[in-house]
């Protein structure tokens, strides 16, 4: 059901973007002792189930370009965190996969994220949460 008298003076874009800021300061405030950036710490986060993903694949996942991630896949390479080989049967897909540090970064990166929705959401009923994720997901798939 779409709304139809959503005040002028409110916009979910301008909220969603206040929002994304005051959690990536809370991330980079909880996260300092692991030095990466907000895009890094998405990176390995949309990584943590343990699943290799391509590079398109991740990009999806992360909201980017593929050419955009190379130099976020470069620095967590450098740093240990991920491997880059092939997948069975496609030599000319690259896949990514955590390392065993790479794991563990990403966990302790998912648990700080739940941590912080939890809290952020507490006290939001199942029917506002449930409004909520339709919200984020027209939002990231609306047309260009």
């Amino acid at each position: 059901m779409k709304s139809e008298s959503v005040p002028s003076e409110w916009s979910a874009l301008l909220a969603l973007q206040r929002a994304t800021h005051a959690t990536l300061q809370v991330l980079a405030a909880r996260l300092v002792d692991m030095d990466l950036t907000a895009s890094e710490i998405n990176a390995l986060a949309n990584l943590a189930d343990g699943r290799g993903r391509t590079v398109s694949e991740l990009g999806a996942a992360v909201g980017t370009r593929p050419t955009t991630l190379t130099s976020v896949l470069d620095r967590l390479e450098r740093r240990g965190h991920i491997t880059r080989g092939t997948r069975p049967g496609d030599r000319r897909a690259v896949l990514i996969e955590l390392t065993a540090s790479g794991q563990l970064t990403a966990t302790t990166i998912r648990q700080t994220i739940a941590d912080l929705e939890r809290r952020a959401l507490d006290g939001l009923s199942a029917d506002a949460i449930a409004g909520l994720r339709a919200g984020l997901e027209a939002l990231t798939e609306a047309p260009s």
